[in-house]
């Protein structure tokens, strides 16, 4: 029977890196981001194929309770047992406090938090009834401290964390492994390419994280076992300070 692998918010670097990861491992890649992205996700899909893989690209607005329940009953549907999601939205922006707006604030809160809580409520609700199942969600350094200018963010990914540990506590006893990732750094992808100007020299001191060494790591808390299991990992270059 085939399995299948959310990753919400899959693009060019990480969430994609995660989605070729998991479908080299049989599953099959689910891949969403918004509507507007469905292109590149049918772009992603495409080249996993190609590296004998199988995936499918679905747009989805994940901040949309009707959207996400719909997503993942028809993942059980027309795919196959949920057996990996993984929360991966981003929402990084910054801004002092005295410029964020009401919007910028819910804004983020909706992508980086709300939206987590939708799809890890949902993705729980299916692995229940099988007492088997693993949900990831991507955090940063803002999840544990905050700093200037990010206020929206840090106040977002700290609820995120708190999600996944209040759901790790609730739901690790019935068989549902829940872990919370922090990746501290600059990854690996045509965003942090634009930004920094020696970029592939970075990337070959491995000072710029490497998504598929990342997506690596979200495929070892899948296989590990239940008397070992991670609750919080973290990740970061070795020149990287904290």
């Amino acid at each position: 029977m085939k399995r299948a692998c959310l990753v919400v918010g899959a693009g060019d670097g990480l969430g994609g890196a995660v989605a070729r990861a998991f479908a080299g491992e049989g599953l099959v890649a689910c891949v969403t981001r918004r509507p507007r992205h469905l292109d590149q996700l049918e772009a992603l899909a495409a080249d996993i194929g190609r590296s004998g893989g199988e995936a499918r690209a679905f747009g989805v607005d994940a901040r949309d309770e009707q959207e996400t329940v719909a997503l993942i009953d028809c993942i059980e549907k027309e795919v196959g047992p949920l057996e990996v999601a993984v929360f991966n939205v981003g929402a990084n922006v910054r801004f002092g406090v005295l410029e964020t707006t009401s919007q910028v604030y819910r804004k983020v809160w909706e992508m980086a938090a709300f939206a987590g809580f939708l799809m890890g409520r949902e993705a729980a609700r299916v692995m229940l009834a099988r007492g088997r199942g693993t949900i990831l969600f991507t955090g940063a350094t803002a999840s544990l401290r905050g700093r200037d200018g990010f206020s929206a963010f840090a106040g977002a990914k700290h609820a995120l964390r708190a999600l996944a540990q209040s759901m790790a506590r609730e739901l690790g006893p019935r068989g549902i492994h829940v872990a919370h990732i922090v990746v501290d750094g600059a990854i690996e992808g045509e965003f942090i390419k634009g930004l920094v100007p020696d970029y592939e020299a970075g990337l070959a001191r491995g000072e710029i994280l490497r998504a598929d060494a990342l997506a690596a790591n979200y495929v070892h808390l899948w296989k590990q076992d239940r008397s070992a299991w991670t609750h919080e990992l973290d990740l970061r270059p070795w020149t990287e300070a904290f």
